[in-house]
């Protein structure tokens, strides 16, 4: 499985990785732009992610503008196995809710993260646990 990080927090992205790096080869992403660099190129080299574990706070692009973005490219390129996206996040409030489901995200963890959560949610998503 090939999983693209994306959080701005060096000790949330290392605990993150922690907790993927059995599951596949991970990709580290600081911020959003990082973020879409990552995902465009992973596409050009035919080698898309199968998983983003996507912050919503970053500076300079939030993590619904990443979504938003990621969704618009697999929509104008007919992508028929769109990346599933969770957000994991600090941000538990109906709005930021509602705007990641509405932007397509399939999951939503609340931080601080917990590895059995996670590791529940990618199984439930179909995506492999082993490893």
């Amino acid at each position: 499985m090939k999983i693209l990080i994306v959080e701005d927090d060096p000790a949330s992205r290392r605990l993150m990785l922690a907790y993927l790096e059995p599951l596949g080869r991970c990709t580290e992403a600081a911020d959003g732009h990082e973020a879409l660099s990552a995902f465009t190129w992973a596409h050009e080299l035919g080698e898309p992610f199968d998983l983003i574990c996507l912050d919503i706070m970053m500076p300079s692009m939030t993590g619904h503008e990443v979504l938003k973005t990621i969704r618009h490219f697999e929509e104008e390129r007919e992508i028929i196995s769109p990346v599933k996206v969770i957000m994991t996040t600090a941000l538990k409030d109906r709005d930021n809710v509602m705007a990641a489901f509405c932007n397509q995200c399939e999951a939503y963890l609340v931080k601080p993260l917990e590895r059995e959560k996670l590791l529940e949610q990618i199984q439930t998503l179909g995506l492999t646990t082993a490893g």
